[in-house]
Parts: structure tokens; sequence; C-alpha cells
């Protein structure tokens, strides 16, 4: 939130209320907050794994994905969620979200995706445009100082931090496929420069398909390319109704949200399948019984029902950023009936034992309570759920 490719003069309650959130300095701590929770639920109902919704760092800067990484993982050492000067706003240790803090780090594994905030600057703009900028010492577009209490936006000269510096999306998998086990990425996911890969959950029949839809081209829409389709999820589909396996796709932008790439900092990209042209392959394979996904930043539960195709649920989670600031726990049982049920519990994370947290989730509340933005909650239906689908 200091980085001088911020934009927050920009910032009004419409489409560009994005720009800028109070409770930006506080997301490590509420991520940190985040892990603890779903430690605490694995304790009393074991999880199989962690899947990320995307758009887990900002501004495809490699300081915000260290920081990501190793509060997932529990470090190595302590997260310092600083950069350019070393800021303490509130004198003292713990007391202020520049302070550093020991993550506590997942118990289960996790698994990346990719979001258009991941590899694009603020979402939209390419790594190529932005690359001097988000090293330098100039903040025209206002970014915060948290030299003061409360880190007030400014604009002028700042303190630079070659540790802002972009990264390439072969740059970022690597990064990731270093960490811990990998998270999903191997050198294989590298090599295609696209966060695209799959995995069996154990012995249970389920395979889980990552599809990535964030365009390094620019723009905040999802892509996905014919050319992926053709050299890697259409065989992956294949093989798994060879296999009579369950699929879940899981992307970062849902169907309604994919686009040919342009828009705000992108291009037109020739290749790429519209939401109809997306639903109808999904529709050609029975075994597909769910698509998860995110990008609105509110939750939603649908059923797609391709013309002459099979049907199939799209769940979109909202994000950890903004009101409610919630994840969920999806659960696919076999019923032993002919069908599957795919339950869906949106939860909140635990912040009684941490005040740093807890002042990001009253920042986020103030955002949305100023009307500033709308909430994420969705309806009751679309926050916890249990959804059917017939056996492939």
């Amino acid at each position: 939130d200091e980085s001088p490719t911020r934009v927050a003069l920009l910032d009004s309650p419409d489409a560009l209320n994005s720009a800028f959130r109070p409770q930006e300095a506080h997301m490590c701590q509420v991520l940190n907050a985040a892990a603890r929770t779903i430690n605490a639920i694995a304790l009393e109902r074991p999880l199989d794994f962690v899947l990320l919704g995307g758009d887990n760092i900002d501004s495809a800067q490699g300081n915000e994905l260290d920081w990501f990484v190793r509060i997932l993982d529990g470090g190595p050492g302590p997260v310092h969620c600083d950069s350019g000067a070393d800021d303490d706003p509130v004198a003292g240790p713990s007391n202020d979200p520049k302070d550093p803090f020991t993550p506590v780090g997942l118990d289960v594994p996790w698994r990346w995706v990719n979001g258009n905030h991941d590899v694009l600057v603020q979402g939209n703009f390419t790594v190529s445009s932005q690359a001097n900028l988000a090293i330098g010492d100039k903040a025209d577009g206002g970014t915060r100082d948290w030299s003061m209490p409360g880190g007030p936006v400014v604009t002028g000269t700042i303190v630079p931090d070659p540790t802002r510096a972009l990264q390439t999306v072969p740059e970022l998998l690597a990064a990731v496929a270093a960490a811990g086990d990998g998270h999903g990425i191997d050198a294989a996911t590298v090599d295609r420069g696209r966060a695209l890969y799959d995995f069996a959950i154990g012995d249970s029949g389920v395979r889980v398909v990552v599809v990535d839809t964030a365009a390094a081209t620019g723009a905040d829409k999802g892509v996905i390319h014919a050319a992926d389709v053709d050299a890697y999820i259409r065989p992956t589909l294949d093989k798994a109704e060879a296999d009579g396996e369950a699929v879940i796709i899981t992307s970062h932008h849902c169907s309604t949200s994919l686009s040919d790439g342009s828009g705000l900092g992108g291009t037109v990209q020739e290749d790429a399948l519209t939401t109809e042209d997306w639903q109808a392959f999904l529709g050609e394979y029975p075994g597909v019984i769910l698509q998860l996904c995110a990008h609105s930043h509110r939750h939603g539960v649908e059923v797609i029902e391709p013309l002459g195709g099979s049907p199939y649920w799209e769940m979109r989670t909202a994000s950890l950023v903004d009101q409610p600031q919630q994840m969920r726990v999806v659960e696919v049982r076999d019923e032993d009936n002919g069908y599957l049920s795919v339950t869906g519990i949106a939860f909140d994370f635990y912040d009684a034992d941490d005040p740093l947290a807890a002042a990001g989730r009253a920042r986020a509340v103030v955002d949305y309570t100023s009307k500033w933005r709308g909430t994420g909650e969705g309806t009751p239906e679309d926050r916890n759920v249990r959804l059917w689908v017939p056996l492939p």
C-alpha cells in the first residue's frame, strides 16, 4: 500500500472504488488470521487442501508475493509487510500493521491460482508498462505514508524500494514453485508460463483442474485462450472422462467475467473464448460437476446449462479484502444413491486474539457502511448451500 504504482487519488464510490481501501495495510494480519482459522477448522474436520481464489497479491510486486507465501508457509522468519522506509507509526512492537510478526502458517497444503492482480499492476496494467514506476520514488497517483499514524495518502517523492520490482508470470510461477511443496506449480507449469495444472484429490475419484484466466496482456477481465484449451485443458478433461473421474474446474474468473482481453490496460486476444464458448466447452463433459471462481468479491451460486450440453454448478466466493471478508469450505460427497452432493459453507476469520486483524475487519466494515462499496454477502442461498449432481 506504499507503492508508487498506487492511484489512491482516483478512489471514488463507483467503478473506481477499488483504487484505495482503508483496510489495505492490515491485510497481512488478516491473511494470518485466516490461516489460523483454517487450521482450527482442520483440527475438527480434516481438510484435504486450501485452494486459493486468485488475486493473492495486489500489483504483481515481488515483495507482496514474498509476504503472501511466507504467511501461508509459516515463514521462514518473521514477516515484515513494509516497504520503503522502515515505518513504526505507533511506537512499540505488535501494535500497528507495519510491525513484523511471526506467521502461523497453514497446517494443510495450499494450491496456487492466478488472478489478474497477481500478474498486473492494480489488476489492469501490464508489468512492462509500469516496471520503472514500481521501483521509483515518484507517487503522483497517491500512495500511503506509514511514517505517520493512519498512513495518510500522499503524493510526490517517496522512499524507493527495489523489492517492489514487478514480476513476469514465469518469474511469479518460479517463485511459488520454489516455496514449500510448490503449491501445485511444478517445473512443467513454469515452462508453460501459465498456471495451468491438475491434481487428483487422493483416491476420491475427483480431479481438480486449475485454469489460468489472468491476462498478462492487461485488463481486469478473464481470458481463456483457445490454445490453452487445445494444448492442455481438453486433453486433461478427456483423460479424466476416460478414467471415470468427476472434475472440479477452478479459476479466478467466473464464466460471466470472461472477455476478449480488451478493457482498461488491455489488448484484444484473437483466440479468446467467450462466456458462451467456455460454458459450451465444459458442457461437453458430463463429468464436470463444478467450477469454483472468485473475482467479483461477491458470493454467488448458479447452475450453468449450456444449450445441448451437460449442466454444472458455478460457485463464486467473496474476498478476504472486502466485506464480508469470508472464505468457504467445500465438500464433495458420494451419497451412494447415484448422486454427488456439493456442500459450500461460508465462514469468517477469527480475530478475537488478533487486534490488528480485527482492525482490518473494522475498516472493511467502514468501507461498506460508508456506502463507498457494496457488500459481497450475496443472498443466504449464495453463502451456505448443498448442491446435487448426478454421478458421472
